[in-house]
């Protein structure tokens, strides 16, 4: 008697095919985040540093209340900006998801001690250490989600929202910074997130003014990619640039609104690794639906490989993730200017 393969299989094997290839896309995306950027690691004034970020985040969420308690003097480490910048934003946003009507972040520094029988869990080296601390009054989480809250592949909303990836990457830049990321929750009594890192012994440099430009700007911007954290921290970041922002959370949602909006979208900042369809299929049909809309590719990897091919058919830009607010005005001022 023959064998046949029955459709129930089939369609189980397919499922499971799907599932490793976004797997594979998804992992290649963290690596990006955690290992692939190039780090340009300064001593930081923690305070200032802290301050800055929960500023930008404060105002495109009005309905956020932010409270701050710094030791002084301000603690310095040795960080990425933009890399670091990137985890308190994934953090913020974790925290303002979890309070649908509103509510508080408190936002703290300090300095501590940590033993080795405090580090030794975390691979870590015992020492002196900046602690960044923030609370939220949002609904919190029970055990079983905390416990798997930094896991790459584990999301709370479900597989329309996103996957999780944000606080996968915010956990590889803390580790890649020798430091260790901790989270403490209960449901109905809010979220505590905290950060240790190493203290540095240099004194913080000041910021190049030059290099910290930001440029403002108008027009409507399309933002398209996979994860919903990425997705309202650039929002946020358009729109406080001046832009008016729309986002698409994949390649196919992205098309349709180009279709129905192709005249009033002045440019298009696209991901390029997405599950479905990719950043590179997706540049095509934009190309063949408005050839003339500049399109601004981003990726956590440098650009090789899909982004070298996608950039040399025509691609007016390329912008690695993360990328500060200086960074983003900066080349969309360059391409659209």
């Amino acid at each position: 008697m023959g064998v046949h393969q029955c459709p129930f299989i089939s369609d189980h094997l397919n499922a499971v095919e799907e599932y490793i290839r976004t797997a594979t896309d998804l992992t290649k995306q963290l690596l990006g985040f955690a290992r692939g950027g190039q780090y340009e690691v300064k001593p930081t004034n923690l305070n200032d540093f802290l301050l800055n970020s929960a500023t930008m985040f404060g105002r495109a969420k009005k309905e956020i209340q932010i409270h701050s308690k710094l030791q002084e003097p301000s603690p310095v480490v040795d960080i990425d900006r933009s890399q670091m910048e990137q985890v308190l934003l994934n953090l913020f946003v974790n925290a303002w998801q979890a309070m649908p009507r509103g509510g508080k972040i408190y936002l703290e520094s300090g300095t501590v001690e940590c033993d080795e029988a405090y580090c030794e869990p975390h691979n870590v080296k015992p020492g002196r250490y900046a602690q960044i601390s923030i609370p939220d009054t949002g609904i919190g989480m029970g055990e079983a989600i905390r416990h798997r809250i930094f896991d790459p592949f584990f999301t709370t909303k479900g597989k329309s929202r996103g996957t999780g990836l944000g606080l996968a990457s915010a956990y590889g830049i803390v580790k890649n910074h020798h430091g260790l990321i901790t989270v403490y929750s209960e449901p109905g009594h809010g979220t505590t997130f905290d950060i240790y890192l190493p203290l540095s012994d240099r004194d913080a440099c000041r910021e190049d003014a030059r290099g910290n430009t930001i440029i403002r700007g108008s027009g409507t911007i399309l933002l398209i990619d996979d994860e919903d954290m990425i997705l309202e921290v650039g929002r946020a970041m358009l729109e406080k640039l001046g832009y008016r922002a729309i986002a698409a959370g994949s390649g196919e949602q992205a098309l349709d609104v180009v279709r129905r909006m192709e005249e009033s979208i002045d440019l298009i900042v696209l991901d390029l690794i997405m599950p479905g369809m990719s950043g590179s299929q997706v540049f095509d049909a934009i190309r063949e639906i408005r050839p003339q809309i500049p399109v601004l590719l981003s990726s956590g990897y440098s650009m090789n490989g899909q982004a070298k091919d996608v950039m040399a058919r025509g691609c007016n830009g390329f912008l690695q993730k993360p990328f500060n607010l200086s960074e983003l005005s900066q080349k969309i001022s360059q391409i659209l200017d």
